[in-house]
């Protein structure tokens, strides 16, 4: 009987850290109205931010894809340890993020929004105007504060 309590608590203990790390990332491409761009394993545009890093308030509005190994998909990925010590995947060197108001597959309203661009397979920055990539929604820039350089500007900006 003791051994039984053992091994299920045991196997209950290794569940719950397999539930709590994040899932090793996946990068693909998928066509939008901009054309083709990178998602993530759901269908959602990501995007690179054009003065440096963001953080604090910023990354609520735009989290950072977030892996616990090496990321796979398209070609060109890696990762950049964050200050927190988790692991931010990144595509030519330039850390990826989503944005908030892009909820399902497809959307790239983030496009639309200043010093913010999807990403097609080949690493071109694209931006669109709020009319034409919105999708319905507004494209603000909720959590903008001024920027932190650690990456240097690093975007050809």
């Amino acid at each position: 009987m003791h051994r039984v309590a053992l091994v299920l608590t045991v196997a209950l203990a290794v569940t719950a850290v397999a539930v709590a790390a994040p899932p090793r990332a996946t990068v693909g491409t998928r066509s939008t109205s901009l054309g083709k761009v990178l998602v993530d394993a759901k269908g959602r545009t990501l995007y690179v931010f054009g003065l440096g890093a963001c953080t604090g308030s910023c990354a609520s509005a735009w989290p950072p894809l977030l892996t616990t190994g090496k990321p796979a998909g398209v070609h060109g990925l890696g990762t950049k340890r964050l200050g927190n010590g988790t692991l931010q995947v990144t595509f030519a060197g330039k850390p990826l993020y989503r944005y908030a108001l892009d909820v399902k597959p497809g959307q790239v309203a983030g496009a639309a929004v200043a010093h913010w661009f999807a990403l097609s397979p080949t690493g071109a920055k694209l931006h669109a105007s709020s009319s034409s990539s919105s999708g319905g929604y507004a494209a603000p820039n909720p959590g903008m504060t001024t920027p932190t350089t650690d990456y240097g500007d690093g975007y050809g900006n």
